[in-house]
């Protein structure tokens, strides 16, 4: 593993994968926190169509997937808010809806058949240099936003009903983080893939939610248990030559089953901050 970060693919899939790590250690913490985990589930399948209509445009990756996943989460969130005992329902037609416009457009795109599986799990070990900047600065852009808004967000995430007493802007400040989810699910996907994002965004926070004690230090957790699965998952693939982003992901799972048989879940992270 030390001999092959010579190489600039290598040392680029770990920047990658630190800079997903933080991300989704904070709002995966969010995500697991609001119950909106499902949400997040159907805004990564349904950025699907937002790749397949950049292939079918010809348009940069990020830029037709970012803007069709907003476009979903905002439709997701509004439909949350507003028939919440009809909300799972809707979330799994517009998940489904996405995939198949984006296997629609890629079928249409002209030119040689699009590399399916790159997308579908993860292409950490393809990440351009280009890219990282772009995570660069949408992680600090979103870390920035959830700092600002800290007590807002722990109020929301909590006691909606104390946070409405408070006079905090629940509703737009749900729509604010539905946003930030999306854009952590693009940036997540060129990673792991959009079958195995929700493991990222998830499974890291759990086990950081039943030993933290506050919600800032649970997404301290998330992100370095993140940081973990992620250098570990590198090391096995390079070994075993098996796909990064699976690997990623079932030594995340690995540490999830071990968490289950370790320690005492706490008190809800938001309790004593």
């Amino acid at each position: 593993m030390i001999e092959l970060l010579q190489f600039d693919f290598m040392r680029n899939a770990l920047l990658a994968g630190l800079l997903v790590s933080v991300i989704c250690g904070v709002m995966g913490t969010l995500a697991v926190a609001n119950r909106m985990v499902f949400l997040a589930g159907g805004i990564a399948h349904a950025a699907y169509g937002g790749i397949g209509l950049a292939f079918l445009l010809r348009w940069p990756y990020l830029l037709g997937t970012l803007g069709f996943s907003l476009l979903a989460a905002l439709v997701m969130a509004a439909v949350s808010l507003n028939a919440k005992h009809r909300a799972d329902a809707v979330i799994g037609a517009i998940w489904a809806v996405g995939m198949a416009l984006g296997i629609v457009f890629i079928d249409l795109a002209p030119g040689y058949p699009v590399d399916l599986i790159s997308y579908l799990f993860g292409s950490i070990l393809a990440v351009p240099r280009v890219d990282l900047w772009v995570m660069l600065g949408a992680g600090l852009v979103i870390v920035t936003v959830v700092a600002f808004y800290h007590t807002d967000l722990l109020a929301l995430s909590y006691d909606e009903a104390f946070a409405r007493i408070r006079r905090v802007p629940v509703r737009a400040l749900y729509f604010l983080l539905v946003l930030l989810l999306a854009l952590t699910v693009v940036l997540t996907i060129r990673v792991v893939g959009l079958i195995l994002v929700i493991a990222l965004l998830t499974i890291a926070p759990f086990i950081a939610e039943r030993f933290a004690t506050s919600l800032l230090g649970m997404m301290i957790w998330a992100a370095l248990l993140n940081i973990l699965f992620t250098a570990c998952g590198l090391a096995l693939s390079v070994h075993f030559n098996l796909t990064a982003g699976a690997c990623i992901i079932l030594t995340a799972g690995a540490c999830f089953l071990l968490s289950l048989f370790i320690g005492r879940p706490r008190p809800a992270a938001g309790a004593t901050d």
